[in-house]
């Protein structure tokens, strides 16, 4: 195996006294296309800049490339560029604010070409937009010029936080288009936080499970979240809208985290047994993971949402269809606690 792009070991984070992450040790593999997902607050963008080197951590260790790198790091500061969820664009025109990073590092040779090659990588004509001024630009449009002049400079690194989230689906979908073009043309390692699950399930090589500072999993785990009540003595859960009862060992805090892994579907009823939860849903999407052949099932359960996976030999993969109603089980007793 290649030598990890990025290493961290033993890092921890503080604002004031407050931990914000805490990783004992995460590896990212060169080329490799890493999803962060979590709650607001788990950790996310500020695992982005200590990434981004952009913040220097409270302990620990992050290297790049194999080598130990500091914030603004020479041998790294050139090959890693950080989108912010909302970026930033100087008081100048399109073309200056795609070439400015160009020029800042000492590449003031054919910008124009570069500028009309990044611009039409996010969508943008450049004889309608090269000479805009910043304030004459969309929010879609903003994120996507933003998004140029970070793929002008040809990263080995592009670290995306939440790129999608405040633009118009047309946008959307050419700033996805456009960080997938650039790992298939250069071999660029992205690392994208993003509450779009859908497509970093469908894109990445691996996803992080972020909560409240930590990776807690990697993959589609059902992760649901407290309040949690003593609903009779020594059975602990909540009810869900629908009424339907959310069953639980008794947990560490009343809003602490579960991790439930679901075990099969079926199209039938089923009222579960003293150890096995059945809940009863409406499948709302069905998504396949190319890298292994599972298809994942999202079941909404009284509008909370519940993944499971099924392997490509499973029996009711063939029969499941989005807008079924999925009887699903779980054991209470292999109910993970975050």
């Amino acid at each position: 195996m290649a030598v990890p792009i990025f290493e961290i070991n033993a890092l921890k984070h503080k604002y004031a006294d407050r931990t914000v992450l805490e990783i004992e040790h995460l590896g990212i593999q060169p080329a490799s296309i890493v999803g962060l997902i979590g709650p607001n607050g788990s950790g996310k963008s500020t695992l982005l800049k200590m990434l981004g080197l952009i913040e220097k951590p409270t302990k620990g260790e992050i290297r790049f490339n194999g080598r130990q790198v500091e914030p603004f790091s020479e041998e790294a500061r050139f090959l890693i560029t950080l989108l912010p969820q909302e970026p930033f664009l100087m008081k100048r025109n399109v073309f200056d604010n795609v070439t400015y990073g160009l020029k800042l590092r000492g590449n003031g040779s054919l910008l124009m070409k570069k500028a009309h090659k990044a611009l039409a990588m996010v969508g943008l004509s450049s004889d309608e937009f090269i000479q805009r001024p910043w304030y004459a630009l969309s929010g879609g449009e903003t994120q996507r010029v933003a998004l140029a002049a970070r793929l002008a400079l040809k990263p080995k690194v592009l670290l995306l936080d939440e790129p999608t989230a405040s633009v118009d689906a047309g946008s959307a979908q050419l700033i996805r288009e456009a960080a997938l073009k650039a790992r298939q043309e250069s071999g660029m390692t992205l690392v994208i936080a993003s509450h779009d699950l859908q497509w970093l399930f469908e894109i990445c090589d691996e996803v992080l499970h972020l909560f409240k500072g930590k990776i807690f999993g990697k993959g589609r785990e059902s992760v649901i979240f407290g309040p949690w009540h003593e609903l009779s003595e020594g059975q602990w859960g909540k009810i869900l809208p629908d009424a339907q009862m959310l069953r639980v060992p008794a947990p560490p805090s009343p809003d602490a985290a579960a991790l439930i892994n679901l075990l099969s579907a079926d199209m039938e009823p089923d009222h579960g047994t003293d150890e096995m939860v059945a809940l009863k849903g409406t499948v709302s999407r069905l998504s396949l993971e190319k890298k292994t052949g599972h298809v994942f099932a999202t079941v909404l359960v009284g509008g909370t949402p519940f993944t499971m996976r099924m392997a490509p030999d499973h029996k009711e993969r063939q029969r499941i269809y989005p807008g079924d109603t999925v009887t699903f089980h779980y054991r209470i007793d292999q109910v993970k606690w975050l």
